[in-house]
């Protein structure tokens, strides 16, 4: 349980972006991702220029764009939702293809899929360069809430022994016959389920007693420091400060 765990989206490489700080890269996305949010929706021409940058990204990254498509399945539900908008809205309507569209609608739509397509891209290019451990050492380096990032480390170390933990309870019902053809098996999936939440809470309470043995006292302590020089952050900024100009000219 205490070894590493090798994420999906992670793809180990050498590249100048795999090499930056953790905290580097989470400040930049981060404020990338608030350029972007700020930036009008009027501005088409602008949201090209963010995604040529992050194009360029990946490409010093050498991310492919096959991986960063596949990934990008996680943004669906605001794409289905994106494309209800000008169906249901109000306002003016207009014809497009022979449907009747809300012309407020339409651009709200176009609000929601240009700002979270960035966004989910960006957020990609992240885990893909960054392990979720490191990424969760630059959050301690941030100094974001301690709580939450001790939580987010447990979900991440035991993530994998819950996923094992349901593997051998799927096993064990197959073994007995056991097959999920229709809603008529619910009442058995919702006993496993049960079970398995029964174990989680025991396993968390065993971990955190060894914890409390060991000295804990809220504050994990910092293993791996991982500081950052002044370059390593002028090259991680790189990004945002270009987004920033980028919306500051029409100003």
């Amino acid at each position: 349980m205490g070894a590493g765990h090798h994420h999906q989206l992670h793809l180990p490489g050498d590249s100048v972006v795999h090499r930056l700080p953790p905290q580097c890269k989470l400040l930049a996305v981060l404020a990338f991702a608030v350029v972007v949010v700020a930036t009008p929706r009027e501005r088409f021409w602008a949201f090209a220029v963010y995604a040529v940058l992050l194009a360029g990204v990946a490409v010093v990254a050498r991310v492919p764009a096959a991986h960063i498509v596949r990934r990008m399945a996680i943004e669906l539900p605001f794409v289905l939702f994106a494309f209800l908008i000008p169906v249901i809205g109000l306002g003016e309507r207009t014809d497009v293809l022979g449907l009747s569209l809300s012309v407020p609608g339409l651009w709200a739509a176009w609000n929601i899929l240009a700002k979270a397509t960035l966004g989910v891209v960006a957020s990609i290019l992240l885990a893909s360069t960054t392990e979720p451990r490191v990424i969760l050492i630059g959050a301690q380096r941030l100094r974001l809430p301690s709580l939450l990032v001790q939580i987010a480390m447990f979900m991440l170390r035991y993530l994998d022994v819950i996923v094992d933990e349901m593997r051998r309870m799927r096993v064990a019902r197959e073994s007995r016959g056991f097959e999920a053809r229709d809603f008529r098996q619910m009442p058995v999936l919702a006993r496993s389920a049960g079970a398995l939440f029964i174990r989680s809470y025991e396993r968390g309470e065993r971990v955190h007693l060894a914890m409390l043995s060991r000295g804990y006292t809220g504050q994990m302590p910092m293993i791996h420091d991982i500081s950052a020089s002044v370059g390593q952050w002028g090259t991680a900024l790189a990004l945002p400060v270009l987004a920033l100009a980028v919306w500051a000219l029409p100003w």
